[in-house]
């Protein structure tokens, strides 16, 4: 549950390192058709079958940049997240997983140099994280960091730092851990964790083909036998990706592959929860196709 809360907020830092001085934001549609859900109890593949829908739209407007002597940058940016799932279920002998998952976020964000090779980024964000049923105030939740980066040059960097989190009810601190390596030429290679990883070759300025591999997931707050519980979603998806430029501010990517997992985690929203074993394995469905398209856009 802790590491759905930090990537979504990883979701919106990532469009810090490009210090744009205009809008950026990425509009990603995902599906992945009705797969068999595996019980957790013995590991068995029944016939019960879930699906998943899901839109994605992060937006980063710039409040204020400046550039310093060397050319690093000092930027204020309002960060704008939303992610909307939709499921349908078969074959069940009662519901066991919401047909919707709405997350939504708002936040700010800094960056600024410290020194040559540092730099300091700060972030806030408080959002609804909601199955939809009844929202209430146990539907918001808050986050907050401090990431200390290394930058070992223009294409490696490593940043750690703590970061704040109301997912269990009262105020904890986190670790929060920042990798980022990417590669020039024609050859392309970029790892971001906790976010993915891609590899891939330009084929022309405007056209790439990239092998690609992702984690994402939603958080949802629900009640269940009178008590506020945190639902979990996580998936990793792998697939292959070819991008097109379509002009200077605009790009599309199609992507075509698998969904090497779902699964689903539930808790109780306390903290001895993070430190406890798990008496068995978590829900989770078999693997199927997964298919998306992705449009990026960075106005000036």
């Amino acid at each position: 549950m802790k590491r759905n809360l930090l990537a979504a907020a990883s979701c919106l830092l990532g469009y810090w390192a490009s210090a744009q001085t205009g809008i950026s934001g990425e509009l990603k549609t995902e599906y992945i058709p009705f797969s068999n859900y595996i019980r957790p109890e013995d590991s068995t593949k029944t016939n019960s079958k879930s699906d998943f829908k899901r839109v994605d739209l992060n937006l980063s407007i710039p409040l204020s940049m400046k550039k310093d002597s060397s050319g690093r940058v000092k930027a204020w940016s309002l960060l704008l997240s939303s992610s909307y799932a939709k499921m349908k279920h078969k074959d069940y002998e009662k519901q066991l997983f919401p047909d919707q998952m709405l997350n939504a976020q708002v936040g700010i964000q800094h960056i600024r140099p410290l020194g040559k090779k540092w730099s300091l980024m700060m972030m806030a964000s408080v959002g609804v994280y909601t199955d939809l049923e009844q929202i209430s105030s146990d539907d918001i939740l808050g986050q907050g960091g401090v990431l200390f980066i290394r930058h070992f040059n223009p294409n490696l960097a490593l940043g750690a730092g703590p970061v704040l989190t109301t997912a269990f009810g009262v105020p904890m601190i986190l670790p929060w851990i920042y990798f980022d390596w990417k590669t020039n030429g024609k050859i392309k290679l970029k790892i971001n964790f906790p976010e993915g990883m891609e590899a891939g070759y330009m084929f022309t300025d405007k056209f790439a083909l990239k092998a690609v591999v992702n984690l994402s997931g939603m958080t949802v707050e629900r009640k269940k036998d009178g008590k506020s519980m945190l639902l979990g979603y996580q998936q990793i998806t792998a697939g292959i990706r070819p991008e097109l430029k379509l002009n200077d501010k605009l790009s599309l990517g199609l992507t075509g592959g698998t969904a090497l997992l779902r699964s689903f985690n539930e808790n109780d929203r306390k903290i001895k929860n993070i430190f406890k074993d798990k008496k068995m394995m978590d829900p989770k469905f078999a693997s199927t196709l997964y298919v998306a398209v992705s449009l990026r856009w960075n106005l000036p």
